[in-house]
């Protein structure tokens, strides 16, 4: 069944399963106790997990669609990985989704796949694992199609195990999760819980939550609009990248959100583009009005990130 779906499922499909096994090499380096980290800058750590996780994710894809591109957080990897960290199974459920017509003819050179090994690094590296996310964003040209977001540490209410991903195809389908609405009458934003500075609190205050949310992780804090604990995600710093926004802009659209920058504009994903995401970020979970928070936010903030 695999090969013979669209490539747009099987690389979804595949990433999928892939990224469960990146949430288990995250967890064994977390018990291993030896996590390895390294500076690359400001509030930027690096752990053994980052690197291992990402080598797990290229090498696994790549091997299997060696002809699509792949850029990593943790830049090139070396592809020379423990055998059982090669995954080549495919989620089923993802292969038995219908695409429309222009999706189904999608080649190898219209796809660019985002990959962020470990979203949360800070966070996992002091304990705070649920902050922690696995992401990994199919584009299709330049836009963001395809998202998956795996938790690495989400514990299974029915049997206790560890691990929950989720998966979106925007316009297509989706699985993975049940979404609940935001409360009403009530503002609950989610932010950076690490990379704060005047102008994103100026962009907060101008938008004079009820509640404000302070996590780690680009993909925790779609993950919390998805499972109705707030209502936006607002970050008016260049602060973020590509791989941190791909994966959660598909899936959050996917589900009938909206993520933009903070002028209302979509990033570009395909190959070619610079990575980081120099206008802000804002987000919305489905059913929230994305237009009230974009004109809410001051235009001396939207010119500082123009």
């Amino acid at each position: 069944m695999a090969q013979s779906a669209p490539l747009l499922l099987r690389v979804v499909a595949s990433s999928v399963t892939v990224a469960g096994r990146a949430g288990k090499i995250i967890r064994d380096v977390m018990t291993g106790g030896e996590l390895n980290i390294v500076n690359k800058g400001k509030n930027d750590p690096q752990t053994e997990a980052d690197r291992s996780a990402q080598r797990c994710i290229v090498a696994s894809l790549s091997r299997q669609f060696p002809n699509v591109a792949i850029i990593g957080e943790e830049g090139p990897s070396n592809c020379e990985v423990p055998s059982d960290w090669v995954v080549t199974d495919s989620d089923q459920q993802v292969l038995g989704v219908r695409l429309p017509q222009d999706l189904e003819e999608v080649e190898d050179k219209d796809l660019c796949i985002w990959v962020d090994p470990l979203d949360g690094t800070s966070e996992y590296a002091q304990g705070l694992v649920e902050h922690v996310t696995v992401l990994i964003g199919v584009a299709v040209r330049e836009k963001a199609v395809g998202g998956i977001i795996h938790q690495p540490y989400y514990k299974n209410p029915e049997d206790g195990s560890l691990g929950r991903t989720l998966w979106g195809i925007d316009g297509v389908a989706t699985g993975g999760l049940q979404l609940i609405p935001p409360p009403e009458g009530k503002r609950i934003i989610t932010t950076t819980r690490s990379h704060s500075d005047g102008t994103v609190q100026s962009a907060l205050d101008a938008l004079e939550a009820d509640e404000i949310l302070k996590v780690g992780g680009a993909g925790h804090k779609v993950m919390l609009l998805l499972e109705g604990k707030a209502h936006a995600y607002v970050f008016a710093s260049a602060g973020c990248k590509r791989w941190d926004t791909c994966a959660p802009e598909a899936i959050l659209r996917a589900f009938g959100g909206t993520l933009t920058d903070i002028h209302g504009e979509c990033y570009s994903y395909n190959a070619e583009t610079s990575h980081p995401n120099t206008r802000g970020v804002l987000a919305t979970a489905p059913g929230q009005q994305h237009a009230w928070y974009l004109k809410k936010i001051p235009d001396e903030i939207k010119q500082r990130l123009a």
